[in-house]
């Protein structure tokens, strides 16, 4: 039997997209409100937020949106956002709850 060759982007984004099914949507609303909120606006009847951070509406509705990117761009600490240290199914809730924000 011939062993299928599968190059490692498609899988990780494979996998990615796996654990975003899994993702709990109401979950990741509650980390928003806890590390977000502050500077993102999350949700529709928000007021509050900055300039310098993009609403959730806004990220969910780039070309090319995808949870799994999402999520795994939330795992890595960036210099404006503080590093929240979320486990890899708090990054996946998360974005799981960016994308109903379409």
């Amino acid at each position: 039997m011939k062993a299928l060759h599968v190059p490692a982007p498609a899988v990780l984004l494979l996998l990615s997209t796996i654990a975003c099914f899994a993702a709990n949507a109401e979950n990741g609303h509650r980390i928003a409100q806890r590390w977000c909120a502050a500077c993102h606006l999350i949700s529709p009847n928000q007021r509050k937020g900055t300039t310098d951070a993009p609403p959730f509406s806004a990220v969910a509705r780039k070309p090319g949106f995808s949870a799994g990117r999402v999520a795994l761009f939330l795992l890595a600490p960036h210099p404006k956002m503080p590093d929240m240290n979320l486990s890899r199914a708090e990054a996946a809730d998360l974005a799981a709850y960016i994308a109903t924000q379409r």
